[in-house]
């Protein structure tokens, strides 16, 4: 199907090599999930304006009534508005984690360009028209559940495809590092999208999802002309992903090239007519055959609870602060930050009511320490080569992180931040390594022998489970939030411990595989 739908090569001929083009294949999807977050982004800033304390405006102008719900929008006006965020929620999350499992097959098995590209302008579509329910003065539940749940189907088209790309490019060696770095974007859309939403959430929150709807519709058409999909396309040499593997093949098998490795040294005319049709042969991996690799299930799980709790912080987190400083608020500023200098922060003081705005601006604080969690957790994993053993330390480590910030993140604007930045750190490093090194690793396991079409169906798998958990997180919160906040991070902090314990098969085995070479250099045996 590549050859018949060709890649646009006069927009990128000009690139001079393999470095300039694996280049622009980090850009491009790293703008491309930048965009896809920063659509997800706006509702739980809109949150707080759909259904604001309204006595703090005054009285209803229209009527003089001291309603507490006057300028709320229908119908979350009543009481039940938490439970129907929950809704919203849940509505793009379960589209998302289930089709997630049928994202990745349909990803091998299609153009990756198209593909992405595709599902970029459907997503724009879906977000405008849920801010489009502003301007066309909708209040009817069930046409902001229906674009929830279509948004959530199309977006799941993003991240097997861009990792898939990101696989195509790059081998094992520092892809910890690398894609340490390149999944900032996911925080770095989430501040983008805040900052986005908040500029129009107080005067027109229709805006806050329709211009993020017009950005990732046209990364989309940005992608669509100039993402290259594989190496192979414009006569590149694929990545080698397991170089020990190369010695310990046949001579003859490697001269032959099997599977999508080749030598360096090969000759033009044979790296354009031997490697390539082998490479069109293997069959796309299945289902099963991808639950089948080592690892897969294990993270799988492990990712299901470690998004739960990120994902209950996206989408809780501004609502949340807002909470805060309204019980501050309530106490009458019994504990004021004396002495304290008048600046833009001062009004985030937590014994001062917060806006939506101001909410939505302290929750990115969240996502700047995922961003450094994130290249933290790539590094050090290259750097030991223990995936399982770095996300498990962060994971036990951010259970006491979260109880501290339910506990004194709240003491002062300069806790506040220290913790969320911490917070943020510990929670999305893990997140993020398994979706990107682990995802990718896995994906290109020695065991799969040198098929090159398995990369994007257990990206779907691992992130498809994963996004259940994205799924129940922000439900359960939902429903358990107006029995106090404390019993919500209580649930995250039990999460974060079963993630930890699912890692646990793995991490023993990654402890045997350093002890083995020590236990061997002083003598013992090693069974």
């Amino acid at each position: 199907l590549r050859r018949l739908i060709p890649v646009p090569q006069t927009l990128t001929s000009e690139l001079p090599s393999s470095h300039s083009y694996r280049g622009l294949t980090l850009v491009l999807t790293f703008l491309s999930y930048t965009s896809y977050h920063l659509s997800r982004k706006p509702i739980s800033i809109v949150k707080s304006q759909l259904h604001p304390n309204c006595s703090a405006f005054g009285p209803n102008p229209l009527n003089d009534s001291n309603s507490t719900t006057w300028c709320s929008w229908a119908p979350f006006d009543g009481d039940n508005y938490k439970e129907l965020f929950g809704a919203l929620d849940n509505a793009f999350l379960v589209a998302y984690a289930i089709g997630m499992f049928i994202s990745g097959i349909f990803g091998e098995r299609l153009p990756l360009r198209y593909y992405l590209s595709g599902g970029m302008v459907l997503s724009g579509l879906f977000t405008a028209l849920f801010g489009l329910g502003y301007f066309w003065n909708i209040h009817v539940l069930w046409y902001f559940i229906v674009v929830q749940v279509c948004n959530g189907l199309v977006q799941t088209t993003g991240w097997p495809a861009v990792v898939a790309c990101v696989g195509n490019w790059f081998g094992k060696g520092k892809r910890g590092l690398i894609m340490g770095i390149w999944n900032s974007h996911t925080s770095v859309g989430n501040i983008l999208g805040s900052l986005i939403a908040g500029a129009w959430v107080s005067s027109a929150w229709g805006l806050s999802f329709v211009v993020p709807g017009i950005i990732i519709t046209t990364v989309g058409i940005i992608c669509f002309f100039f993402l290259v999909e594989y190496p192979e396309d414009v006569d590149c040499s694929p990545p080698l992903h397991h170089v020990m593997t190369i010695s310990e093949k046949d001579p003859e098998a490697v001269n032959s090239n099997e599977g999508p490795l080749s030598l360096p040294g090969q000759s033009s005319v044979e790296h354009s007519n031997s490697p390539k049709e082998p490479a069109e042969e293997p069959e796309a991996i299945s289902f099963l055959g991808a639950l089948r690799i080592p690892g897969v299930v294990e993270f799988s799980l492990c990712l299901l609870f470690a998004k739960l709790v990120s994902y209950t912080f996206l989408y809780w987190l501004p609502l949340y602060i807002v909470n805060v400083g309204e019980f501050w608020g309530q106490r009458g500023g019994s504990e004021p930050c004396k002495g304290s200098i008048s600046s833009p922060l001062s009004s985030l003081s937590p014994t001062a009511h917060f806006g939506a705005k101001e909410a939505g601006d302290l929750s990115t604080l969240f996502d700047v320490g995922g961003i450094l969690g994130g290249i933290f957790a790539g590094l050090i994993s290259d750097y030991t080569g223990g995936r399982a053993t770095t996300c498990c330390v962060m994971l036990v480590v951010a259970a006491p992180m979260l109880f501290l910030y339910n506990h004194v993140g709240q003491n002062g604007i300069g806790t506040s931040i220290a913790m969320l930045i911490i917070c943020g750190a510990l929670v999305n490093g893990p997140y993020a390594l398994i979706t990107t090194a682990v995802s990718a690793d896995l994906g290109t396991h020695e065991s799969l022998k040198g098929n090159a079409k398995a990369l994007s169906t257990v990206t779907a798998i691992i992130d498809g489970t994963g996004s259940v958990g994205a799924a129940l997180g922000p439900l359960l919160a939902g429903l358990i939030s107006p029995t106090g906040w404390n019993n919500v991070f209580y649930m995250l902090i039990a999460a974060d411990v079963l993630a930890c314990l699912l890692l646990a098969r793995v991490v023993v085995k990654e402890a045997r595989g350093w002890c083995g070479p020590m236990a061997r250099q002083r003598g013992y045996v090693v069974t």
